[in-house]
């Protein structure tokens, strides 16, 4: 991150959140506890998320960990005695996570999750309610619900079940390991793997060839996933098309047309 970088106001300086080149980047800053995600960050998570996809300035929102050894390792067990030590106080709690979990699902700009060291439990369920997920080589991944006798809900099923098949997610969730980074691409838990000392420069790269693209078809695409992802009846394909117009009509697509013939780059404005 470089001197231009903008700070956004946080609820929490365990979640830090900070826009550079058209990148929204959001950081799980709890590194003595391997980014463990507490309470209030997950309170924190859809209201720095709601932040950026108001921000014309960001494009594409890349999250991360804090430090070398980890994502998320999870969610923060020392809170538990605290924050689920009534049936209040648990439903508060998962309340809580499932709306950072919508939050992320339904955000209406592209998300990556930037993986390395650690992203278990919590961590894994961050990574797949991302769009894309890139890893370093050193990356582990894993879900020890099995382990520690807890019950999963059907929605953090499902999503994990969308990303790598019933099939591994019934071993991911049986065998309750953990997986290394090659072994999460080949259930397609990932998207790519890179050396660890790459995964920074890989990832800005990436998020700045999606950021350079035109905003309205990216938005288009997002919208049509999020749609996919949905039980066919609840499906807003009305809206779908609908953006899908608004990319024909808008001045990006001249621009677009202008560029390929004239040899350029297309500078887009997201209108």
């Amino acid at each position: 991150m470089n001197a231009t970088a903008h700070a956004i106001p946080e609820m929490t300086d365990r979640l830090l959140a900070e826009k550079n080149d058209g990148i929204g980047w959001i950081t799980f800053n709890n590194p003595a506890r391997h980014n463990a995600v507490s309470y209030e960050m997950w309170l924190a998570l859809p209201v720095v998320l709601a932040a950026f996809e108001k921000d014309p300035e960001v494009r594409v929102i890349v999250l991360k960990g804090a430090g070398e050894k980890a994502f998320v390792a999870g969610a923060d067990i020392s809170q538990f005695k605290e924050k689920r030590s009534s049936e209040d106080a648990v439903e508060a709690y998962n309340t809580a996570a499932d709306n950072a979990s919508k939050a992320l699902q339904h955000c209406t700009k592209p998300t990556i999750a930037m993986v390395r060291g650690y992203c278990i439990g919590g961590g894994t369920a961050i990574a797949v309610n991302c769009d894309m997920r890139v890893a370093a080589d050193d990356a582990k991944f894993g879900v020890p619900a099995g382990k520690l006798g807890l019950g999963y809900r059907f929605t953090g099923i499902k999503r994990l079940a969308d990303v790598v098949g019933p099939a591994f997610t019934a071993e991911i969730f049986f065998t309750a390991r953990q997986f290394n980074a090659q072994e999460a691409l080949q259930m397609n838990l990932v998207n790519r793997v890179v050396p660890a000392a790459e995964l920074l420069t890989f990832v800005t790269d990436y998020a700045k060839t999606i950021a350079n693209n035109a905003p309205l078809t990216i938005a288009s695409i997002k919208k049509a996933i999020i749609e996919y992802l949905k039980d066919p009846a609840q499906r807003d394909l009305e809206t779908v098309q609908h953006m899908v117009e608004l990319c024909y009509k808008s001045e990006d697509y001249k621009e677009g047309q202008a560029a390929f013939m004239e040899k350029r780059k297309p500078v887009f404005k997201g209108r």
